[in-house]
């Protein structure tokens, strides 16, 4: 083989190092924008908590997050194992960053359809405890009415969703 071939590999592995140093970084770059705004998290339009269990676990989806972190991963390792990357400790102290953030959506998602499930049934308890009487039938009546003003709520938000 001769010098001048061999220089040309080398030349060709750098161009293929930093296209693959760039796509590890287009992934990352994606996999943040992918994230949930944190106003979306923090903020709510709805008129009670069932309502607003829902709203925040919708926005608890981490979204093609989890698809773009693999391919970073992907080509990030694939670039260590080649050797690729001069420096890459900004790059894995970037992916470990967003693996951490995206565990902590998944984590809080978790909690919050707990809850969702727990909240109905907990409000049913707190309906039905203590002596039975005429205001606890007017209560219900009430109740029942605010669950229908609810699920009609969260239907609309789901319509939205998926617009």
């Amino acid at each position: 083989m001769s010098q001048a071939t061999l220089g040309d590999d080398e030349e060709l592995f750098g161009e293929a190092a930093n296209e693959m140093r760039e796509d590890v970084e287009s992934s990352l770059a994606d996999a943040w924008e992918a994230l949930p705004d944190a106003d979306d998290v923090w903020e709510t339009d709805a008129d009670n908590v069932l309502g607003a269990l829902n709203g925040l676990n919708s926005a608890l989806e981490a979204g093609d997050a989890e698809d773009d972190l693999r391919d970073a991963k992907k080509w990030f390792t694939m670039g260590q194992r080649a050797d690729a990357f001069d420096d890459a400790d900004d790059l894995e102290a970037e992916i470990e960053d967003l693996e951490e953030a995206i565990e902590d959506i998944a984590e809080a998602g978790e909690q919050v359809g707990e809850l969702t499930s727990t909240i109905p049934a907990l409000r049913g308890t707190l309906q039905n405890a203590g002596p039975a009487g005429a205001d606890d039938e007017e209560e219900a009546d009430d109740a029942d009415a605010a669950d229908e003003e609810a699920d009609a709520d969260t239907d609309a938000d789901a319509e939205e969703d998926e617009e």
